[in-house]
């Protein structure tokens, strides 16, 4: 089976999300990210069922992680910020280490994409994505240009399809 009738089977129906800011800085006020993100999935017909905004500390990004991925209904966590190789940076070696399956592709091709934008600063991106307890886990770098080419040029495309493909027998 090809990739176009796997999508045609994955149908359009919504998706049910979650959304992770990790950020040492930012207030609900000033989460743009979370703003951009739950607007398009709106548009799109998908459901934002759980927000959480932390700081880029190793427990509070598995404690969420472990906690979103625990809800039956949410399909897929979207973690954006901690990405990067700063000190402060551990959101990714958190999600890395208990990723059950990793999608590799997701990370290259948002480095290739970033490439294109940023040139070689793009290689300090840890984007990563991959599957934990039957959800869909993505991790994208906290800046709004980066959710934004991650959503729209990478994940969008093929919600339905990893949302089917996670959950089939």
């Amino acid at each position: 089976m090809g990739t176009q009738e796997h999508r045609a089977r994955a149908g359009q129906g919504p998706v049910t999300i979650a959304i992770v800011t990790v950020s040492d800085s930012r207030t609900p006020d000033t989460d743009t990210n979370r703003r951009y993100i739950e607007q398009r999935m709106s548009e799109l017909g998908h459901v934002v069922a759980a927000y959480r905004l932390i700081r880029d500390e190793p427990e509070q990004v598995a404690a969420a992680l472990d906690e979103l991925t625990a809800l039956p209904e949410v399909r897929l966590v979207i973690f954006n910020g901690g990405t990067g190789i700063s000190p402060r940076d551990t959101t990714y070696d958190v999600i890395s280490r208990i990723l059950e399956k990793p999608l590799p592709g997701f990370g290259e091709l948002f480095r290739m994409l970033s490439y294109q934008e940023v040139g070689a600063a793009a290689m300090l991106s840890r984007a990563t994505a991959g599957v934990y307890r039957k959800t869909l886990v993505f991790s994208t770098p906290g800046s709004p240009n980066a959710v934004q080419v991650a959503l729209e040029k990478l994940i969008l495309p093929e919600i339905n399809h990893l949302a089917w493909e996670v959950v089939r027998k």
